[in-house]
């Protein structure tokens, strides 16, 4: 099964209003018609509605960063899928950062991502170790927990993305080797495999996250495993996410 790639921009609390639609224009003008790799971008909350008006009608694709699991109630400062259904057509859920700072466990990223599912969304559910993990051998027990606690009572998981995003590796500069990233990626797939079934398995796109730039994106999507990428920092340069997403396109 050929998996349609995926180049990701996670914007981050960065941007205001007018920079993010002036970011989003001049991606608009680069991305538009790039074939070949699907774009989203991810602004925050407060950039969505007009950063959605600069995309409509290219091919450019919107993600949001986070969501709530309830659809409506007292629940201050949060967003929740009902709200985002209709405005994006994806939904970051349980990035490391929500993890660390916000102590999401796997248990409410599970109870994100059924709301999401329901609410028609495409949640891009992330994953990804700890420095002390990785070290200490624990990378397949942690992320084999993430992705069975985040995917349980799941069985259909519609147009699921897993990002894999080694915590050791995001904003750091030392990304993981492209090898790494491929084995843990095809572990990610294997787990997928024996939770949802081998249909599901082959057809989830995985990414990779971490200090992605446009100087690097080549070796990971050159990978067999890898279908494209969750890009930080690097999105918000309209140059260097254009160069990524090229590249993902030109080596998928």
């Amino acid at each position: 099964m050929k998996r349609f790639p995926v180049a990701a921009g996670n914007w981050k609390m960065n941007t205001t209003v007018e920079e993010a639609a002036a970011l989003a224009k001049e991606l608009r003008d680069r991305l538009d018609r790039l074939d070949g790799v699907e774009k989203i971008v991810c602004p925050p909350f407060v950039s969505l509605v007009p950063v959605k008006g600069i995309i409509t009608g290219s091919s450019i694709k919107l993600g949001a960063q986070n969501m709530y699991f309830q659809e409506k109630g007292a629940f201050t400062g949060e967003v929740s899928p009902t709200m985002l259904a209709g405005l994006c057509q994806y939904v970051i859920l349980g990035h490391s950062e929500r993890r660390q700072y916000f102590h999401e466990e796997d248990r409410l990223v599970n109870r994100k991502l059924k709301a999401a599912l329901k609410a028609g969304l495409a949640p891009i559910l992330c994953v990804g170790e700890k420095l002390e993990d990785r070290e200490g051998g624990r990378t397949e027990e942690v992320i084999t927990r993430q992705i069975s606690e985040g995917l349980a009572d799941i069985p259909n998981p519609g147009d699921l993305v897993i990002a894999y995003e080694p915590i050791w590796a995001i904003g750091t500069g030392r990304a993981a080797t492209a090898s790494q990233a491929n084995e843990t990626i095809g572990l990610i797939r294997r787990v997928v495999g024996g939770q949802c079934g081998g249909a599901v398995a082959e057809g989830v796109r995985l990414l990779y996250g971490g200090s992605v730039t446009a100087a690097n994106i080549l070796e990971f999507v050159s990978q067999s495993e890898i279908d494209g990428s969750l890009v930080g920092g690097a999105s918000l340069k309209a140059g260097d996410f254009t160069s990524i997403a090229e590249q993902t396109a030109r080596a998928k």
